[in-house]
């Protein structure tokens, strides 16, 4: 039977490093959520509050143990987010006992491990760098973008089942990322929006990065960013292939592979778990 919003349906509020979201497990009761129920659930006045919903649903693919949909604050679906795949698989962990779990995505089937304590590792997949994964509109370099916006230029771009664009800066902390943020995620060579970085290098093994995200805004955190981040400092030769990756809500560790993947280790919280009320449109 399909379970309609506002009539009781269950929930946890869950963070890995300040970046918030609402977890449904939608496994034995199918949910409808639509744009406008997300954005309502989303709202951080009228509604829980959240960066991004997650909808866990039962797997396609047998190699998995659930299915991940992701929603932005702005109701719009994406395919990857890296703290919220934490998040589900430290569920899934203590559920079954396991200290592993797989998680299918829209982005592909994502490998997690318990780490130790509350951190969680994920094999986030491979760094897609070639135009057209990523995807851009047109062939371009990826390395070195023509794109510039006041004190930010020459972004890479890179491909993490979410398109970013990393731009290198002196100074992190004084990027006025709340207004140049909207206009680079809305860029025409982004025909699906784009995640925006701004990063400084502190040492070649430790990065500080902020990020504006696509269809949320500034977030706390951003593991994709985050893992976008080291593959575009080692492509420009800033960093090793393992780094501190430090944001506003703590830091990740980041790791891009031999093989080309990229893993990403870090903490997971559990804030509380909720009852949706009446009100919020199905």
């Amino acid at each position: 039977m399909t379970t309609a919003l506002g009539q009781g349906r269950p929930f946890l509020k869950m963070h890995g490093l300040g970046n918030d979201f609402v977890v449904f497990d939608a496994r034995r009761d199918p949910l409808v959520l639509d744009d406008a129920a997300a954005r309502a659930i989303a709202d951080r006045h009228a509604g829980v509050g959240c960066d991004q919903l997650v909808v866990i649903e039962p797997a396609r693919d047998p190699a998995a143990d659930a299915f991940m949909v992701i929603r932005n604050a702005d109701g719009g679906e994406v395919s990857a987010c890296g703290n919220a795949t934490r998040c589900v698989a430290w569920m899934l962990m203590r559920e079954s006992g396991r200290d592993a779990a797989v998680i299918q995505t829209r982005a592909g089937l994502l490998r997690a491990r318990a780490a130790g304590g509350d951190a969680v590792t994920v094999d986030m997949g491979p760094a897609l760098l070639e135009w057209r994964d990523i995807p851009l509109a047109e062939p371009r370099d990826t390395l070195h973008l023509d794109i510039a916006a006041e004190c930010l230029n020459d972004p890479v771009a890179v491909g993490m089942g979410n398109p970013h664009m990393v731009f290198f800066v002196a100074d992190a902390e004084a990027v006025d990322l709340a207004r140049l943020g909207p206009p680079l995620e809305r860029h025409p060579l982004f025909p699906e929006r784009a995640n925006v970085e701004v990063a400084q290098i502190l040492k070649p093994e430790r990065i500080r990065m902020r990020v504006w995200e696509r269809g949320a805004g500034i977030t706390r955190a951003c593991g994709t960013g985050a893992c976008a981040t080291l593959v575009a400092a080692a492509r420009r030769g800033l960093s090793g292939r393992r780094a501190e990756i430090v944001l506003d809500g703590g830091s990740l560790t980041i790791e891009w592979r031999p093989d080309g993947r990229v893993s990403m280790t870090g903490p997971v919280a559990l804030s509380f778990a909720g009852t949706l009320g009446d009100g919020f449109p199905v």
